[in-house]
């Protein structure tokens, strides 16, 4: 296919241009040939149709002569537009060297070929990007200068919980991200999701306008190793502290006890034996207290093994015996875990669910169910209760937090220990489903 070239209102055409040096090269031929005619008598007649004939013969001459000088021309302008167009599947004809059309259609065709190699590099480059993108598990989002969500990889759609699709071409302001748009790097993400991601702010150019890139990258496991040795060390430092002054304390009210013949005090005095008594319970209940954080901070690692996840549930549900522990129905799965670990922590938010649905804040009669289900590479195992619900959920996971009168504030915390040995993670949030209570969700992968 021809593609029509811009027209200059000075110039003529290139092809009328050789077509009229063409026909002014036949003029003398034409002169020369009417002169001999009328040298040889010639009757005007026959003059007339030999100088028609040979008029028409040049003229086929002309057109055949000019076809052959413009059609590779008008090939190789249709070669090069359609390189315009990104289309590298056409290639000139005629490519030869020492010639000088046919050295630019080698040209050409070269260049073509070069482009070609450069698109499929660039595609596959791209589909790579994609790739890496779409498997990346941190959140990866572009803005224009506008605000407006140009890019957006797989991770981000969970996060955010947008469709990538629809939320491409909007605002910020719309999708609820401003403030996502507004931090500067290095900030965190406000609270409100599961995980804790800081923010790597950048900007880059897509057709010379300027856009800005956001990588999110979860933090959540580093803070928490973080918060975990600060916790083992704070417990080291009160444990050694709080032991030197309990066993002086104990020895002390123990010598009291056996010496109050000789200090003149009478057995029978109520007060003096109440506060001897509160003395060495108080002090034993602290060292217990110690012990069960020094045994916190020093979880063993999991010894993994097949276990049918079915009979571990039935296990913790007949240990509650306060509450009636409900089973859904679910397909069994057979998983790689340590039992008698995974058995303590779903035990620890069995014990939680149930403490909260015998509270005195609890709507109806007292429910607690257990469930499961399975995504693409782990397993959530869910505890519900029809409690009061979560009040204070950023203190969940902080240890010596607790809302019981007799809590310690290790349930959870131990079980997310347990869950993070295992490559997993305890979450905790209020039901959804139009009734109050909370949802904890213990989640292990599935090999």
């Amino acid at each position: 296919m021809r593609v029509p070239l811009g027209g200059s209102r000075r110039r003529l055409s290139f092809e009328r241009r050789i077509r009229i040096w063409l026909y002014a090269l036949g003029a003398p031929a034409l002169v020369l040939c009417w002169v001999l005619v009328w040298q040889h008598a010639v009757g005007a007649a026959n003059q007339a149709l030999i100088l028609l004939v040979f008029a028409a013969v040049w003229a086929f001459a002309v057109s055949l002569l000019t076809e052959q000088i413009v059609r590779p021309l008008q090939t190789l302008a249709n070669v090069v537009a359609a390189l315009r167009e990104d289309d590298y599947s056409f290639r000139a004809r005629g490519a030869r060297r020492n010639d000088a059309v046919g050295d630019l259609a080698l040209e050409v065709n070269a260049l073509a070929s070069m482009l070609q190699g450069q698109r499929a590099g660039a595609l596959e480059a791209m589909a790579l990007v994609e790739r890496v993108m779409s498997s990346m598990q941190s959140p990866v989002l572009a803005f224009d200068p506008e605000g407006r969500l140009r890019l957006l990889n797989a991770a981000g759609e969970r996060v955010f919980g947008l469709r990538g699709r629809e939320a491409v071409g909007q605002l910020a302001a719309e999708l609820n991200l401003s403030a996502l748009l507004a931090m500067e790097d290095g900030g965190l993400v406000p609270s409100g999701l599961a995980a804790r991601w800081m923010v790597k702010r950048s900007s880059f150019r897509m057709r010379g306008v300027p856009h800005i890139l956001l990588v999110l990258s979860d933090v959540s496991a580093a803070l928490r190793e973080e918060e975990s040795i600060a916790w083992e060390r704070l417990i080291r430092v009160l444990g050694h502290e709080i032991n030197n002054s309990l066993t002086p304390i104990k020895s002390i009210a123990g010598s009291l006890r056996g010496r109050l013949a000789a200090l003149g005090i009478d057995r029978s005095d109520e007060d003096f034996e109440l506060g001897l008594g509160v003395i060495e319970n108080r002090a034993e209940s602290l060292n217990r207290f110690l012990e069960a954080y020094r045994q916190l901070m020093g979880l063993p690692a999991p010894n993994l093994t097949a276990v049918s996840l079915a009979g571990l549930v039935d296990v913790v549900a007949r240990l509650e015996t306060r509450v009636r522990v409900a089973i859904a129905d679910g397909r069994d799965v057979t998983l790689r875990l340590d039992a008698d670990q995974v058995q303590q922590a779903l035990i620890n938010l069995v014990r939680n669910a149930a403490e909260a649905a015998l509270g005195p804040d609890a709507s109806g009669a007292a429910c607690v169910k257990i469930s499961w289900e399975c995504a693409a590479d782990e397993v959530v195992i869910a505890v519900i209760d029809n409690g009061p619900g979560l009040t204070n959920p950023g203190n969940l996971f902080v240890p010596f937090y607790t809302t019981k009168p007799e809590g310690t504030g290790i349930g959870l915390v131990l079980a997310q220990q347990i869950a993070q040995a295992h490559k997993g993670s305890v979450q905790l949030s209020n039901r959804t489903d139009g009734r109050t209570g909370c949802r904890a969700e213990l989640r292990l992968p599935v090999e």
